[in-house]
């Protein structure tokens, strides 16, 4: 990457972190955003692309460009959902911020939380919730409706900085979850909540933002009962079908609660 150093930058960002960021986004591959230029386009004057999203974002003067709308298919029908691709050159800054946050992350999450973590997987939740489907007899089946579309922007927020004292990470925080979509039909929607998925730090904000919301949540109020939970789906093992509707009733009314522990960094 080269050219000058962090000398006179509002925050101090490695370089090294965006060479990582790079190098995520360049294995994850992805479309290309509202800018139309792919990875191999970025890659055309990589040093320079790369110095200018650190100079910027080191500077606070960088803001994420549109997020560019997809349509894709839900599976086994049931209409649609919209994914968000922003562009490489804001994947890879997303990432940068993502890396930062992760290790704190790691440290706070909960051991059966499976979504979007390193060294977890999907079948690694399935696993989990075969071996205790042998043991209780009753389960809740949960997701969490329009989540990622629907996630209040001050409260994601709260909980960012409730888990960093780095002043960049919160501020592009902000930014990204303001940052406006580009529609299919070419229209610009502004956003006033929502994190959309399909964008690089998406999962960690949901993460984050689910870990307050529902696993300790559910630590306080149910601790003999286990649960995995991928993302904004999860299972919540329960030895009677009294236990297991009880537990649905209290779901059912802990969405203010929860957004109140946020709110005071709980």
């Amino acid at each position: 990457m080269g050219k000058s150093g962090p000398e006179g930058k509002s925050f101090e960002i490695p370089k090294r972190l965006v060479w990582e960021a790079y190098k995520s986004v360049k294995a994850n591959k992805g479309a290309a955003g509202v800018d139309g230029r792919s990875i191999e386009d970025f890659e055309s004057d990589l040093r320079n692309n790369l110095y200018k999203i650190w100079n910027r974002m080191s500077s606070g003067t960088y803001f994420p460009p549109p997020v560019r709308a997809v349509e894709i298919p839900k599976p086994h029908g049931g209409g649609t959902r919209i994914l968000g691709v922003p562009t490489v050159a804001d994947r890879i800054a997303q990432t940068v911020v993502a890396l930062q946050l992760e290790p704190r992350m790691e440290q706070i999450f909960h051991e059966d939380s499976y979504g979007y973590r390193p060294g977890r997987s999907p079948l690694m939740a399935v696993g989990k919730c075969r071996e205790r489907c042998w043991k209780k007899d009753w389960i809740l089946d949960l997701d969490v409706q329009k989540f990622f579309d629907s996630v209040d922007h001050d409260l994601m927020v709260r909980a960012v900085e409730a888990n960093t004292g780095q002043k960049w990470v919160v501020l592009y925080v902000r930014r990204w979850l303001k940052a406006p979509m580009q529609l299919p039909d070419g229209t610009v929607a502004d956003r006033d909540r929502g994190t959309p998925q399909g964008s690089a730090v998406s999962p960690v904000l949901a993460n984050l933002f689910m870990n307050y919301a529902f696993d300790w949540w559910l630590e306080r109020k149910f601790p003999t009962v286990e649960f995995e939970r991928f993302a904004d789906d999860a299972v919540v093992h329960c030895v009677t079908e009294r236990q297991a509707r009880d537990g649905e009733r209290r779901a059912a009314v802990a969405s203010r609660q929860n957004q109140d522990n946020i709110l005071q960094g709980q």
